[in-house]
């Protein structure tokens, strides 16, 4: 191009006659700029390109294009937009749909191929739907061999972009290869057992463990999602006899099978030789004592006093009340009334007179021994008392 005052661009159509009446200017207005894009062609033609040059002067000779230039569509790379949850492990079960859209872009059409484990698809297995905007892997019924790594490819020209998802196909796994016990001892039992030969395709993630008693053959849950090959077996009932099997589960669930252990597990009954410790009696004697002493009283003349205290002793002690070193007998003196209840001895002397103070002795005796306890009483007359009490108060 040659930078002048004003440049005419003109064009001509392969399929035309190349003379100077084919060609037409691609441009109404003069340009000053040594660019101009040519729009609104139709793909796939070839067109004839020439310059001419225009001053006050004149036209210049047109500079002409060697080769024919092919009219493309603008490209765009190819992508596969992969959606998130096939970012990771598709896990199925058998027998279920799988119908797996994945959205795809680029200029022209790319060319969509779809692989499995680094093979083409098999037709009677797995069908491929194409449209302009997504590709869709669809399968009926799903079977493990469906199972593996698949490719989609789409390729624009020489550039092609890939995406790669796992598919995983998964049943009920098969029962345990075997159960054995391994050793019983008093109310427990030891179990081992084998992983499956067959873990439907997926990891095994515990296992059931169930007893059976030979009285009634029903089974129960003893263990569940347990995650080891062993167990031992607690609390069974001393006497009864006991089967035992074993359940696989993976993520589908449990194993339709089981392993059953061949031999039965009888938990002996045990004599036991009791022995008790002899019997000791304790020995509860003791000799008379006063928990509560006699106390100092004083009354007046008429009025009723009591004696109070309390003893304790095995065996029961013999109470005697004394006055003045003298045994009292309230059979002989009605005055006196002598109680003993409980451990409480109680000497109750009625309406007193002047003559009943003095000293009194309260006695408990048993086989082990005897105790006293004594106290004074004082009697005084009603002026006297008064007198008494005027004196303290002054």
């Amino acid at each position: 191009c040659l930078l002048l005052d004003h440049n005419l661009l003109l064009m001509s159509f392969v399929h035309f006659p190349v003379t100077a009446e084919d060609w037409k200017a691609a441009n109404e207005d003069l340009t000053v700029s040594c660019r101009y894009v040519i729009k609104n062609q139709t793909t796939g033609d070839r067109l004839l390109i020439r310059v001419v040059a225009v001053n006050p002067g004149g036209r210049s000779p047109p500079a002409t294009i060697a080769d024919p230039v092919l009219v493309k569509e603008v490209g765009a790379r190819p992508k596969v937009r992969l959606p998130r949850f096939l970012r990771q492990r598709y896990v199925k079960k058998v027998g279920e749909k799988i119908n797996i859209v994945i959205p795809y872009s680029g200029k022209p059409k790319p060319v969509v191929s779809w692989l499995k484990d680094g093979q083409p698809l098999d037709s009677k297995r797995a069908n491929i739907r194409t449209s302009d905007r997504d590709s869709i892997l669809f399968i009926r019924q799903a079977e493990r061999v469906d199972s593996g790594s698949y490719e989609m490819c789409v390729k624009v020209d020489d550039f092609e972009d890939k995406a790669a998802i796992i598919i995983q196909i998964i049943e009920l796994p098969g029962p345990p290869a075997s159960i054995k016990i391994v050793d019983v001892w008093g109310f427990n039992v030891a179990l081992e057992w084998t992983v499956p030969k067959d873990n439907g395709n997926t990891e095994i993630t515990g296992y059931t463990v169930q007893k059976a008693d030979k009285k009634t053959g029903d089974w129960f849950n003893i263990l569940e999602h347990y995650t080891r090959l062993n167990a031992t077996i607690s609390d069974l009932i001393m006497g009864n006899t006991y089967t035992f099997r074993v359940f696989a589960e993976n993520k589908c669930g449990l194993s339709e099978e089981c392993a059953v252990t061949k031999g039965e597990a009888t938990i002996v009954k045990e004599v036991i030789d009791y022995k008790p410790t002899p019997f000791v009696e304790h020995d509860f004697t003791e000799a008379p004592k006063f928990t509560t002493v006699l106390n100092d009283r004083s009354t007046t003349v008429g009025y009723s006093t009591k004696l109070l205290c309390s003893v304790r002793g095995c065996p029961k002690p013999k109470i005697m009340w004394m006055k003045n070193k003298m045994i009292l007998n309230n059979m002989d003196n009605p005055k006196y009334r002598m109680i003993s209840t409980g451990g409480i001895c109680t000497l109750e002397i009625r309406k007193p007179g002047p003559y009943d103070g003095g000293e009194y002795v309260c006695r408990a005796e048993n086989t082990l021994g005897k105790v006293d306890t004594g106290c004074k009483l004082e009697v005084r007359k009603p002026g006297q008392a008064d007198a008494d009490k005027d004196k303290k108060e002054q």
